[in-house]
């Protein structure tokens, strides 16, 4: 769908006309700020620099005078110091002896830093004050050099303190702690204590007052508290004393009741009795064994008539002899055998003594194998006499169990006080040790004394100098610039002509007056004016018309936000009706002109960038969002062209075209679409969520428009509204002009 209607065409004069100046003899001029809202005429603030320099150069050039004058009455101050490195680091010697064999952790800055409130403590400060006599002096003591008027003055007012309401030491010490300043370097545990005075040499004896003022401070709190742990300790020494005294007697008279002697290897005596019976009882059953065994292998071999060869037969004495005949008849008879035969006699009786001794030895053995049952059969007996013994101990000991567990406990109650009492006895004499010691450690030492000083460190006269000079100067410049600047923004109206005479009833709006807002920019001078020229009817009807349709619009709020200029005039009107209602929007909305018929060069007349791209461009990727929109030269104004010369008009068809339109309602409070005579765009891009305002020709009918404005609600549009008659320029002179935005 197309909606066609007549295009005027392109006129460049009326183009130079709609942007020119106006004539210096118009009657009444209505003019347009030249500087966006918001922007700062920096020529009009060097103006007012220049033109007020007076009043910037004397109260500066007064200040610096001033500044030199006081900075050389100010009694002078000296400034020395001195620095003391924190260790935290004793005598290995004088440590305990616990705590000989571990390295002392580093200090952290926390600890520093407590070192430093140490060195500004008050008791520190009322001994340095004494010892150097600082009450004395009426540096430090106001009362005595006198009270200035102007001092008693702010006291009453409460801005100071009232020297005279105040101690004598507290003047004193704000004195003292107004000149004095101590703090710690940083990532070190070094100590810097500086001092101020108007006598150097001063300065140099309080500063090295306060070094070893510090460090006695520290012994003393060592020595104290070695002294209380002492008498502290002293106390609870003589009170486990008595209470180990206590524990062992209970302990020992528990031992004789309950008869819970202690032998040797400190065990009980019936303890020592039950582990002797139950040696005595494994010796007896050994001897048992050991006789039973032996009788039973001298039994086995007389029985079996094997040679008796046992060790106990062997070595008794009476088996030796008969052991030793038989070897010498073995001989005899070996001997006789080599020479006589079995039958002869001599052979005969050696063989017979021989079976003699043999009978003669079985026999010894028996003997002997029935002393070893005598011998096994007695330590049977004992065996069974110290059972009996070994089972009453166990009665007897298992009777004593529970008084043993009680007096173990009484035990380790007085091992348990008696140990104590050593270890308090230990840290007492070490204490006492550290207390009657001449120098007790402390956790620092001076590593920098204070020296004299003949530099003043107050006041510093060319940093305070500079210092007043430059303010003063940067604070009358800024008053200066202040009062130009509310004189700038201060809202003034400007003037509109209208008579009585010209008042044009319009059929396409309501009947509603005419209403002006007054202009608010101060910049009045080198105003353009954005509407052409007009004649006198023509002015005031065509700028009411247009100042009631963007009040209408602006009241329609989020329904107004896409409005689709289009209709029948030229071209140039309808782009100047566009920029016209869009100046106007434009004073507290965020507005932008689309042009989507690119048959007017006004559009690019009155952008900041005549060359930048536009809608075709963006369709083709060549250029983003950012490129395509640029501003108004005289008004707030955003504007986005068709595309560059020569480009191709069926870009403007492309459905990419209705997105981009989207992306600007959403960023836009208006979007105005110049369409022209609409002849070859969608129409869905035109009519969709927008209203139409129609520019007719002059020459149009009623029956014409009337018609016109039904097939326009009929094509899509939400509502609309047709002009009067199009924005067009003339040629007269004396017309009054408008201001359109």
């Amino acid at each position: 769908m197309r909606l066609a209607f007549w295009r005027a065409g392109k006129d460049k004069a009326v183009v130079e006309r709609a942007i020119s100046k106006p004539k210096a003899e118009a009657p009444i001029v209505a003019k347009q700020a030249h500087v966006e809202a918001g922007d700062i005429d920096l020529h009009a603030l060097g103006a007012a620099l220049a033109r007020k320099r007076g009043w910037i150069v004397v109260p500066t050039v007064l200040a610096l005078v001033a500044s030199v004058a006081v900075v050389n009455l100010v009694t002078p101050r000296y400034k020395s110091e001195s620095r003391i490195l924190v260790d935290g680091r004793e005598n290995v010697f004088l440590r305990p002896s616990s705590d000989r064999a571990e390295e002392r952790q580093a200090l952290d800055a926390e600890a520093v830093t407590s070192q430093v409130q140490l060195v500004l403590s008050r008791d520190l400060a009322r001994e340095i004050i004494k010892k150097n006599k600082l009450a004395e002096r009426p540096e430090f003591d106001p009362v005595l050099q006198g009270i200035s008027p102007l001092k008693s003055l702010a006291a009453l007012v409460g801005i100071g303190r009232d020297p005279f309401s105040m101690t004598p030491e507290e003047r004193v010490l704000d004195a003292y702690y107004e000149r004095l300043q101590a703090y710690a370097v940083d990532k070190s545990r070094v100590i810097v204590v500086e001092f101020q005075s108007a006598d150097p040499e001063l300065a140099v004896r309080v500063a090295n007052s306060i070094a070893d003022g510090y460090l006695v401070l520290q012994q003393n709190a060592r020595q104290d508290q070695a002294r209380n742990a002492s008498q502290w300790l002293s106390g609870e020494i003589e009170n486990l004393r008595k209470k180990v005294s206590d524990a062992e007697t209970k302990a020992e008279d528990f031992r004789s009741k309950s008869s819970l002697f202690v032998g040797t290897n400190n065990t009980t005596l019936s303890n020592q009795q039950m582990g002797e019976v139950n040696t005595q009882l494994n010796n007896a059953r050994a001897l048992k064994a050991d006789a039973e065994s032996k009788a039973r292998l001298i039994r086995e071999m007389i029985q079996s008539g094997k040679p008796i060869e046992s060790s106990e037969v062997l070595n008794s004495e009476s088996m030796r002899t008969p052991s030793q005949q038989r070897v010498a008849l073995r001989a005899q008879l070996a001997e006789q055998s080599s020479t006589l035969l079995g039958n002869h006699p001599r052979i005969k009786e050696l063989k017979a003594q021989l079976a003699d001794l043999d009978t003669q030895i079985r026999d010894e053995a028996a003997k002997l194998a029935r002393t070893l049952e005598n011998d096994a059969r007695a330590a049977g007996g004992r065996v069974q006499e110290l059972s009996a013994s070994l089972e009453q101990l166990k009665k007897q000991a298992a009777s004593t169990n529970g008084q043993d567990v009680q007096l173990r406990a009484l035990e380790r109650e007085a091992k348990a006080q008696r140990d104590l009492l050593e270890t308090y006895l230990a840290k007492y004499r070490e204490a006492n040790t550290r207390e009657t010691i001449d120098t007790a450690p402390t956790d620092g030492r001076i590593i920098s004394r204070a020296i004299v000083s003949n530099t003043p460190a107050y006041p510093k006269k060319l940093p305070i100098v500079l210092i007043a000079t430059i303010a003063t100067l940067l604070l009358s410049s800024g008053l200066v610039v202040t009062g130009e600047l509310l004189r700038q923004t201060a809202p003034r109206a400007v003037a509109v002509f209208t008579p009585a005479q010209t008042q044009v009833p319009v059929r396409q709006q309501p009947e509603v007056q005419p209403v002006v807002e007054p202009m608010v920019d101060p910049v009045v001078e080198d105003l353009t004016p954005l509407q052409p020229e007009m004649t006198a009817d023509a002015d005031v009807t065509e700028f009411a018309e247009i100042e009631r349709l963007a009040d209408s619009l602006r009241a329609a709020g989020p329904a107004a936000k896409k409005v689709t200029v289009l209709g029948t005039a030229s071209g140039e009107a309808i782009t100047l009706s566009t920029l016209t209602l869009a100046r106007h929007l434009a004073r507290d909305a965020r507005v932008v002109v689309v042009d989507l018929a690119a048959s007017s060069p006004t559009i690019a007349a009155v952008s900041v960038d005549a060359s930048a791209p536009g809608l075709a461009e963006l369709m083709q990727g060549e250029a983003s969002f950012a490129q395509i929109i640029t501003r108004d030269k005289l008004s707030r104004l955003h504007l986005v062209m068709a595309g560059r010369s020569g480009f191709d008009r069926s870009l403007l068809q492309s459905p990419r075209v209705t997105l981009a339109i989207d992306a600007l309602l959403r960023a836009y409070d208006h979007v105005l679409l110049d369409a022209g005579s609409a002849s070859d765009l969608p129409a869905e891009l035109l009519t969709a969520n927008a209203r139409a305002v129609v520019v007719p020709d002059v020459s149009m009918a009623s029956d014409a428009r009337t018609l016109m404005c039904e097939q326009l609600r009929a094509a899509g549009f939400s509502e609309v509204t047709m002009l009067s008659r199009p924005v067009q320029p003339t040629n007269a002179v004396d017309a009054p002009r408008v201001v359109a935005a």
